[in-house]
């Protein structure tokens, strides 16, 4: 079993094994057409990890803090968009609706509460995880670097470590912004 493999597995077993799955049953997983049409709608293809966790595990519902948000459909119980309809809404001209523009290729995966998102970077081979913060001063100072990857983002959540959790790493605490938000929007 690869590495990946061993991540996925991991996942699912913290996924299935939440102490409020009774109240709140994870959404049955996608199937590889759906994520073909989901990519489609957003114009570029989803890391395979990402698309993995949505066709192997489920359409949300789990991982750090609020769970991962659906890929597709309507709104989850708690009334968060999916991640197509969110990055859809995100890109639209910044002009028509009063918000900072939003990165081209960096999808929101992750409610962290208050407005604050884990994000995927899309269009960089190593998967970035960005933390947006949207209660920044400015857009420039709301974008940082989470995870240098999409597993790495997942081994923190699996060992408690994320800055989010319960036995953050201090190191995590001192993010770096993120460099390329100029670029992509």
């Amino acid at each position: 079993m690869d590495d990946t493999e061993q991540l996925l597995t991991a996942v699912e077993k913290r996924a299935h094994a939440a102490p409020h799955r009774e109240k709140y049953p994870l959404p049955a997983a996608l199937s590889t057409e759906d994520v073909t049409h989901a990519e489609a709608a957003l114009g570029f293809p989803l890391p395979p990890l990402l698309a993995a966790l949505y066709t192997r595990i489920a359409n949300g519902g789990f991982g750090p803090e609020y769970g991962l948000l659906h890929l597709t459909g309507g709104p989850a119980p708690d009334g968060e968009q999916s991640v197509i309809a969110q990055y859809l809404a995100h890109r639209r001209p910044a002009s028509e609706d009063g918000q900072w523009p939003w990165p081209k290729g960096v999808l929101p995966i992750c409610s962290l509460g208050c407005g604050m998102y884990s994000c995927v970077d899309c269009r960089n081979d190593r998967t970035t995880v960005l933390l947006y913060e949207p209660n920044a001063d400015d857009p420039h100072h709301a974008w940082y670097i989470d995870q240098l990857d999409l597993a790495g983002w997942l081994r923190t959540w699996l060992d408690g470590t994320g800055w989010y959790g319960e036995d953050p790493d201090d190191e995590a605490l001192e993010m770096q912004p993120w460099p390329d938000y100029n670029a992509r929007i």
